[in-house]
């Protein structure tokens, strides 16, 4: 005997689905969120451009409520540094431990009636020298496997200026206008 699939019940789960009944009408003291259609008026070849075009549309007194610059064919681009040593390492904890000793000193200073000074010099100190240590030990524990600083980067390919469907033909307008000003100055 074939199982028969309705779409009350389903056999797989002995689940029964809610009655479309029961749910309460969204137009009856709910509100929906539905998101809008939007259309893509202008691309550009970085951030910039596609920023102005939407600093444009606000100055001529376009909705910008209604806008997104969208980046497109994103990629994670690692600018290299520099060479990374236990030497190197250790420096920069030096310098990560001491603003973490600065913070905890004041901390201690607006709690403490001692002198100031000293609590803050020696927070600062005591931090640098953790910092130091755990900088040194964390890269020699790596094992040579990443003996390299970098920092890395979202980019995008293009940038695209979306406007809701209802307004995009006052958005191409003052969009074209910007453009033919720029072209002839």
């Amino acid at each position: 005997m074939t199982p028969r699939i309705t779409p009350e019940t389903s056999t797989l789960t002995g689940m029964t689905a809610p009655d479309p009944a029961d749910r309460p009408d969204p137009a009856v003291g709910e509100l929906v969120d539905l998101e809008r259609a939007s259309v893509t008026v202008a691309r550009f070849a970085d951030y910039a451009g596609a920023q102005q075009a939407v600093d444009y549309l606000s100055d001529n007194g376009f909705p910008v409520e209604k806008t997104a610059i969208i980046g497109t064919d994103l990629r994670l681009v690692e600018n290299v540094l520099g060479r990374l040593t236990v030497g190197r390492a250790a420096l920069a904890g030096v310098a990560s431990g001491a603003w973490f000793g600065l913070f905890i000193g004041i901390l201690f200073t607006l709690f403490s009636d001692a002198n100031w000074v000293g609590v803050l010099l020696s927070t600062v100190l005591i931090g640098a020298l953790w910092g130091a240590i755990f900088g040194a030990a964390g890269h020699a524990l790596t094992g040579g496997r990443r003996d390299f600083s970098s920092r890395s980067s979202l980019q995008a390919g293009q940038y695209a200026v979306t406007v809701e469907a209802d307004a995009a033909e006052e958005a191409r307008v003052l969009i074209t206008r910007q453009t033919w000003r720029a072209a002839n100055t």
